[in-house]
């Protein structure tokens, strides 16, 4: 096989033992120098990093996934492509056993029969069955008889293009500290991915860069690394922009939020909105409209906003700029409006900080926010939970909850890795549909609005690793213990919402169940909205 060709890449319907062993004329391993395994952990030099960095960005800084370059993941001539063999003794082995490959006739080569027992003791006699995604993709030590047996797997899996597992695979060996098989997997995986390929071909490229990422570096040098070429603020904001319209997540749980709050709110005369980021204000753009037509005339509206370092650097400057758009636009609706910056972030938030008046109605919206609080899993305070518990004291009439419905919080590596994978694959997918491939603004959209994320995920650990997603139902438990109670969404809500989606793929779907909507990409469950009080 030329290093210069992509491989075939199958969609992982394909499981262990559908196809026979295929042996390519030409697998090598890379050399394991640079590898450096000691009480820190295990890290691959810059020189072993550059060798596998999938994106051509990364090369202009040592150790540094920069996802800003619209290149594709295969090899180029600035590439160093580890394809030298140096494993003579392992060839042979190799070779020896695929001359066996007859015993009786219409009997299975003796690769497959081993591949087979392989397959068996891995997953049970019933692996047809199962999902290998759920599972544990590779044998581990105890389920290999030889170290010969574990590299005709490996190969044999490679045979099948099935990237996704090859993804799952290398994962789990850098989970079991294998760094054998993950120098030889990241070699293949990146003539598999492509920024400009197939959704989990492009995907691919982001989960291979963040296993690179994760034994090159510690978490904090990464997130820097991550940030430190980020496109101009205007060029990232268009990029979030485009998102925004393409896909109905955003929308969805913004319109899920203002009809919660406009029910809540309909006999209000004052109310104070507390939006914990509010990032370029676009959620309050509808809900000024509906109020302006409430019977009976508007409410006064003010909203505090709390602002991240992300939506500061799109909109090129602070708070204010988001304050004199929404003032200008309630002027123009006639609603009585102020705004009121909140100059800390929101794991740091005391009551002062709100500026709460009496006499108003206070409402409370947690848009995509709350995941990326610590909880007691990283330091000594759990500011999830203070938070929900700060929010209740104030009493408000609603308290509305926007989530990605994934969890990546405290599960182990390899679980958080498959997670990751399946999520965003859905995620991929979805823009695949409605932007098409050739767009040229569709690789910056991917790269700086989801890439991030997905590294973020995959390559850090402790505080560094702020993407961290709860299932609803821990929302569910963290809401109660702090003395919340659900508040229903109406059914006018579901109907609003699958009225949008009308404009979008028939793919998606909606789904109400625990008090909660649920938008998912073919009954995969990606973002879940509900309120509370």
């Amino acid at each position: 096989m030329q290093t210069s060709q992509k491989k075939k890449i199958s969609d992982g319907s394909r499981r262990f033992g559908d196809q026979p062993m295929q042996y390519q004329e030409s697998y090598s391993f890379p050399p394991i120098q640079n590898i450096d395994v000691g009480s820190q952990g295990t890290h691959l030099s810059a020189m072993t990093y550059d060798q596998y960095c999938t994106l051509e960005s990364s090369s202009e800084i040592s150790a540094c996934p920069v996802h800003n370059s619209p290149s594709t993941a295969s090899s180029s001539p600035n590439e160093c492509v580890v394809s030298q063999p140096n494993s003579q003794s392992y060839h042979s082995d190799l070779q020896d056993s695929s001359e066996n490959t007859s015993g009786s006739p219409g009997s299975e080569s003796y690769v497959t029969h081993k591949l087979r027992e392989l397959e068996t003791a891995m997953l049970g006699p019933d692996s047809d069955n199962l999902d290998m995604y759920n599972m544990t993709a590779m044998p581990g030590p105890n389920q290999i008889v030889s170290e010969a047996e574990k590299w005709k797997f490996l190969v044999e899996m490679m045979s099948r293009g099935d990237l996704k597992e090859a993804l799952c695979t290398c994962a789990l060996a850098i989970a079991n500290s294998d760094m054998f098989t993950v120098e030889w997997l990241m070699s293949e995986l990146r003539q598999m991915v492509s920024v400009t390929g197939e959704p989990i071909q492009r995907l691919g490229a982001y989960m291979l860069e963040g296993l690179v990422a994760r034994l090159a570096s510690s978490g904090s040098s990464i997130y820097k690394a991550l940030r430190c070429k980020e496109p101009a603020g205007a060029d990232l904001l268009s990029y979030m922009h485009l998102l925004y319209e393409v896909c109905p997540y955003f929308k969805f749980g913004y319109m899920s939020a203002n009809g919660a709050i406009a029910d809540a709110v309909k006999d209000e005369i004052s109310v104070h909105i507390i939006d914990f980021q509010i990032a370029q204000g676009s959620q309050w753009v509808t809900l000024l409209q509906a109020l302006a037509a409430r019977p009976g005339g508007p409410p006064h509206i003010r909203i505090t906003g709390i602002d991240d370092s992300t939506s500061a650097y799109a909109r090129g400057g602070g708070l204010d700029i988001v304050g004199k758009r929404l003032l200008k636009l309630a002027e123009s609706y006639k609603v009585p409006f102020e705004f009121h910056a909140a100059g800390v972030s929101a794991s740091e938030i005391q009551v002062e900080n709100l500026g709460i008046q009496p006499g108003e109605a206070v409402v409370v919206n947690f848009a995509l926010t709350l995941h990326h609080l610590p909880d007691g899993s990283v330091g000594t305070q759990n500011h999830r939970d203070r938070l929900l518990r700060l929010v209740k004291s104030l009493s408000p009439k609603v308290v509305t909850l926007i989530e990605q419905e994934s969890n990546t919080s405290t599960v182990p590596f390899f679980a958080r890795f498959v997670e990751t994978l399946n999520y965003y694959q859905a995620i991929f997918e979805s823009i695949d549909v409605t932007l098409p491939r050739e767009h040229k603004e569709r690789i910056n959209v991917e790269q700086h609005c989801l890439a991030r994320e997905v590294v973020n995920i995959i390559a850090c650990e402790g505080a560094e690793r702020v993407e961290r997603h709860e299932h609803l139902g821990k929302w569910i438990s963290r809401f109660e213990m702090a003395g919340f109670t659900p508040y229903p969404l109406s059914s006018f809500v579901n109907f609003t919402i699958k009225t949008l989606l009308q404009n979008y793929s028939e793919k998606y779907t909606l789904e109400e169940r625990d008090g909660a909507l649920f938008l998912g990409w073919m009954n995969r469950p990606l973002v879940a909205a509900c309120a509370w009080r």
